[in-house]
């Protein structure tokens, strides 16, 4: 059966936080994933699922269930990094793994052959979907209702890239680093705060309420519906552009640099809206770094750290009885402008 062309990244309408938010992940999976949170009808997995096709293909190690990467051993699984042989590579695009709220801890995390491993003295795992998330996208719709335990699993495995099982006194690892996004629909029931709180941003989105891009909206959908593969070559260019934009950004990432005025901005930032803990000021400077290393920058700049904001902060900060605490952005651009931070 031909797979049918998924509908471009670039042609959504709008939703433009969403769309920065699934891109700062794709450049930087520990960032912690990303919870999208809106009504039916907004684009939530269409934009999860054209994401993995704005990327090139990248080389993986033949035959390898995780998907190692031959030019990186420092994520190597044992199997890997225990064979002498030379890696040969293959080139695969990045995938959209698939999570079911029906799934069990076991098909989730994998299971030990406990049976095997008594016999015959070797471990023998046999994978779960995190094993072939790695270096993927791992999608998880209505993420709400998925049990508490699995979304603590899967935000462990986020946040570590490692997934550890441990059975009967017997325990083995694989890499799992991938990028963990979750949609849901508020009206349906919320995650508890102390999961919510660490997904490393949450965007919530509604339909836009602007006649002129739901006109738009209605006419791109049908354009593609009547022929997906010539109304994905109007977006060719523009999917290359910026599949390139965050390749490059990766490579910059590690050299992107952060001033004492940049940290102490974010501190203030988060004492000002009595933020808790310090899981915000740590995800909202990752955020800004990330951000300026998709802008081309070399250092965080106040862009950067008004992105990162917005993004890090709405579901973390302290509710208060009968309070909806909602984000005053206003705010943040205040801070931000009498500061005495200045873009370097």
């Amino acid at each position: 059966m031909e797979k049918k062309t998924a509908y471009p990244f670039c042609a959504i309408v709008g939703q433009e936080e969403m769309k920065r938010a699934l891109i700062l992940n794709m450049i930087n999976p520990m960032l912690g994933g990303v919870l999208i949170r809106g009504e039916k009808g907004t684009a939530k997995s269409t934009a999860v699922r054209a994401l993995a096709d704005v990327l090139p293909e990248r080389a993986e190690v033949e035959g390898c269930r995780y998907s190692c990467d031959p030019d990186d051993d420092s994520f190597w699984c044992d199997e890997c990094r225990e064979s002498a042989s030379p890696k040969k590579a293959v080139f695969r695009r990045m995938k959209v793994v698939n999570l079911p709220v029906s799934a069990t801890e076991d098909r989730v995390v994998g299971t030990i052959d406990i049976e095997h491993a008594i016999k015959h003295g070797e471990k023998r795992f046999e994978p779960g979907i995190l094993a072939d998330a790695n270096r993927n996208i791992l999608y998880v719709d209505e993420i709400n209702l998925l049990e508490d335990h699995l979304v603590d699993v899967l935000l462990d495995s986020a946040a570590m890239g490692i997934n550890s099982i441990e059975r009967e006194g017997i325990s083995y690892t694989h890499p799992s680093r991938f990028v963990l996004v979750g949609t849901m629909n508020p009206e349906e029931g919320d995650l508890r705060p102390q999961l919510l709180d660490r997904f490393g941003l949450v965007v919530d989105i509604r339909a836009e309420d602007n006649i002129e891009q739901r006109m738009e909206v209605v006419k791109r959908r049908l354009s593609y519906e009547q022929d997906p593969e010539a109304f994905a070559r109007l977006y060719g260019e523009e999917q290359k552009k910026l599949g390139a934009a965050i390749e490059d950004a990766k490579k910059r990432l590690k050299t992107v640099a952060y001033s004492e005025k940049a940290l102490k901005l974010i501190a203030e930032i988060s004492v000002s809206l009595d933020v808790d803990g310090h899981r915000a000021d740590i995800t909202m400077l990752k955020a800004a770094l990330t951000n300026a290393a998709f802008r081309g920058a070399l250092s965080v700049g106040r862009e950067d750290i008004g992105v990162a904001a917005k993004l890090t902060l709405p579901h973390r900060m302290r509710k208060r009885p009968f309070d909806e605490a909602a984000l005053d952005l206003r705010d943040i651009e205040k801070m931000i402008e009498k500061s005495d931070f200045y873009d370097e």
